[in-house]
């Protein structure tokens, strides 16, 4: 079985043993491996990169299950229907609202205060297409809530999702997002090198 990191206890958690154990399962077919310690924090904006293509998510989610971490996500509102809302928002959901005055910054930064503990992942390409630069949007939420950013990366070559480091803002989104795409694109492989 994969050996994974262990889950701080302040970090929002979801599963059981059970699904802890389908997660470690997985990750041994898959012959992936999670490296790194995870930060025990309650509030972390996740960037996960490069996002290269759609075996990411393939990956990812077995590592998220055999931690046993609960990892929030951005969807529009009108997803969260009966009987599906109350499990969107178990696994971490966050519904957003197009039409609000408020944006999706605002919202997103709305959530972090209103709840006890959020990790919340977001691919900062927001594509898999090849970009020339990071939406800035996650730093934007993660300056704004007032909560650090916490890299983790794919690394195809190596089969390694690795916990790379925690990044604090300094309120210029721009050059934040630029040296954190700097130095993820030149420490890690996406599936699809060519793409970052």
């Amino acid at each position: 079985m994969a050996v994974v990191p262990q889950l701080p206890p302040q970090v929002p958690a979801l599963g059981n043993a059970f699904t802890r154990g389908i997660g470690r399962g997985l990750l041994h077919i898959l012959g992936w491996r999670l490296e790194g310690e995870l930060p025990n924090e309650k509030k972390m904006m996740v960037a996960l990169a490069p996002h290269t293509s759609n075996w990411d998510f393939v990956v990812a989610m077995p590592i998220i299950m055999a931690v046993g971490i609960k990892v929030s996500y951005m969807m529009k509102k009108e997803a969260f229907i009966w009987p599906l809302s109350g499990l969107f928002k178990w696994w971490g959901g966050i519904p957003l609202d197009r039409s609000a005055s408020q944006g999706v910054v605002e919202q997103t930064v709305n959530w972090y205060n209103t709840h006890e503990a959020v990790w919340m992942a977001i691919t900062p390409e927001g594509t898999r297409r090849k970009v020339d630069q990071y939406k800035t949007g996650f730093v934007r939420i993660a300056h704004e809530a007032g909560v650090p950013i916490l890299t983790i990366c794919w690394d195809f070559p190596s089969k390694s999702m690795i916990v790379d480091r925690i990044w604090t803002t300094t309120g210029d989104h721009e050059a934040d997002a630029a040296a954190i795409r700097e130095h993820i694109n030149s420490h890690y492989r996406g599936a699809q090198p060519q793409l970052q």
